[in-house]
Formats: C-alpha cells, sequence, structure tokens
C-alpha cells in the first residue's frame, strides 16, 4: 500500500505543496498542531510529514513520540516567516551523535 506525504503549517506557508500532490493540513492557530501531528502520525496512512517550523517547535511532545519509529519521518520545513535554521540544527546534532563530532557545519 502506497503511503503518502502530509504537509502541516500555517496555510500560506504550506498551500504551494498542494500543487505538487501533497496532503496539506492548514492550521488556523499553533494549539491545533500537536493534535493534527497525532492524528496524521498514528493515521499511519502518511510515511512522511513535513511540519513548518513554528509548527514543528510547539509539537515536541508529539515529535519525540515517534523519534524512534522509521515511520512517519517529521521533518521541519521554513514557512513563510523566515528560515529558523531548525533543519540544519536537527542535522547536525545527528551528525555529532553518529560520529562523534559535528564534521559537516563545525560548530
Amino acid at each position: 500500500m502506497a503511503k503518502n506525504i502530509a504537509v502541516l503549517g500555517d496555510g500560506e506557508s504550506i498551500k504551494g505543496f498542494s500543487a505538487i500532490g501533497l496532503d496539506i493540513f492548514p492550521v488556523d492557530s499553533l494549539d491545533q498542531a500537536p493534535r493534527i501531528l497525532r492524528n496524521l502520525a498514528d493515521s499511519e496512512d502518511y510515511s512522511i510529514i513535513y511540519v513548518t517550523e513554528e509548527c514543528y517547535g510547539v509539537c515536541e511532545k508529539e515529535r519525540l513520540r515517534y523519534e524512534e519509529r522509521i515511520t512517519p519521518a517529521i521533518i521541519p520545513v521554513p514557512g513563510v516567516k523566515g528560515n529558523q535554521n531548525t533543519g540544519i540544527k536537527r542535522l547536525s546534532s545527528f551528525v555529532e551523535k553518529a560520529v562523534g563530532s559535528d564534521i559537516i557545519f563545525n560548530n
């Protein structure tokens, strides 16, 4: 069974993703984001869930719940308010954890 890709965030940031066939889930308030993320992840319909950095920050408890699972991959993406470098910080921590030093970004 094919799995889909979801995008969660404010409507302005994510509306373009529907043009390329991704399922979008706009939030009117950041308070909605954790509940929607949990519903998407528990549905097992999505192998990848992109979350705008703004929503990603308020969904920490939910993200940690799924961190050890293979799917869904929960990936931060910048929103219209700009890049907060969440993805780079996350990648840097993975590299440091894997090799003991940040060999990519040298921070």
